[in-house]
């Protein structure tokens, strides 16, 4: 018996998993946090030359923290970081964090994605609006069904010379292991093929997700890929940032080797990838939830099943949030961008 999407075919897959999304729609720029239901064990891998992040020192597999309270995605670059205040103090309002001498401190790593070019009205005065929206992004959370494309933290994302977005997808295998991705794309590089034709992803695409289109690639610029090509991005200046997870149990080294087998599916889905124009950041959680009875003798094993299966469902989540996206401003969306390639 082979495995298949879940239900929802996404994040929210994942039993012991929230997930809210928040945005603003003059600003153009959003937030999106991922609320376990119990503190989970997480790590994260990053690359890039660009990257934006808050409490990923304490991911590392020797640092004494062992699990986090939420993890937040945020537009906005830099100022976006403020996110993750609003949802640390939503959790420790809530009595959830680790207790620290009598008090509790709410774990909250965080990235950032850079949006701050799309047309949207940043004179915010004194207070960047990244924290309420943080906030919200927290009151919105639910094990449900979220919406794709132009949400949360992927509101204002752009890919390549198209608009970005959020995307998600998710895999269980018939012994109930379940693992999930959810990416919001902002990348120098491009997700479709030479000509706007089909997306880098679709080998691993999964019931006509992202729009079925059959897989068309010739005339592949060896070089920097064409689609790619802006007016020389700003260091920093873009950044697919997104997240895996596991029903399994790990620990953050286990976690660390899944985040960085994750990546493998940006560079399916994007290319060029890692640039230093991009901060691209994975983080990996696993939420206990599933009793391992296969692989309980072999945790090596069991890490590159789920590191492996992880990197194609980041592939299929970054195309999703693409193929999902509405237009923006400028930015035309991959639906109308592939529709009037192929009608050429």
């Amino acid at each position: 018996m082979a495995g298949k999407p879940g239900p929802q075919n996404l994040l929210t897959d994942v039993p012991g998993l929230k997930v809210g999304h928040a945005v603003d729609e003059i600003l153009r720029s959003g937030v999106s946090v991922i609320v376990p239901d119990a503190r989970a064990a997480c790590s994260v891998d990053v690359r890039g030359g660009g990257s934006g992040t808050r409490e990923t020192d304490l991911l590392r597999p020797e640092a004494t923290v062992q699990a986090v309270d939420a993890i937040c995605l945020s537009g906005g670059s830099a100022f976006g970081l403020d996110a993750a205040s609003g949802v640390m103090h939503w959790l420790a309002e809530r009595k959830r964090g680790v207790e620290v001498r009598g008090h509790v401190v709410p774990i909250v790593p965080a990235a950032i994605l850079f949006d701050l070019n799309n047309g949207g009205d940043k004179d915010w005065g004194a207070e960047p609006p990244y924290r309420l929206l943080g906030r919200q992004a927290c009151d919105a959370a639910s094990a449900g069904p979220f919406p794709l494309g132009n949400t949360g933290a992927g509101f204002g994302a752009m890919a390549g010379q198209i608009k970005g977005g959020l995307g998600s997808a998710s895999w269980i295998e018939p012994d109930g292991l379940v693992v999930a991705a959810m990416v919001a794309v902002n990348a120098v590089g491009s997700v479709l093929t030479p000509g706007n034709r089909s997306f880098w992803a679709t080998p691993w695409e999964q019931n006509a997700e992202f729009g079925g289109l059959p897989f068309q690639v010739q005339n592949v610029d060896l070089g920097l890929a064409a689609e790619s090509r802006i007016a020389r991005p700003a260091a920093g200046s873009h950044t697919c940032i997104g997240i895996v997870a596991t029903n399994a149990a790990f620990d953050k080294s286990a976690l660390r080797q899944i985040a960085t087998m994750a990546h493998d599916g940006l560079a399916r889905a994007v290319r060029p990838v890692h640039t230093p124009f991009d901060g691209d950041t994975l983080f990996a959680l696993a939420t206990a939830t599933w009793q391992d009875t296969q692989d309980a003798a072999d945790k090596f094993w069991l890490t590159a099943r789920v590191g492996s299966i992880a990197a194609d469902c980041v592939a299929r989540a970054a195309a999703r949030g693409v193929w999902a996206a509405d237009p923006l401003g400028a930015l035309q969306s991959a639906r109308d961008v592939v529709a009037a390639a192929r009608n050429s």
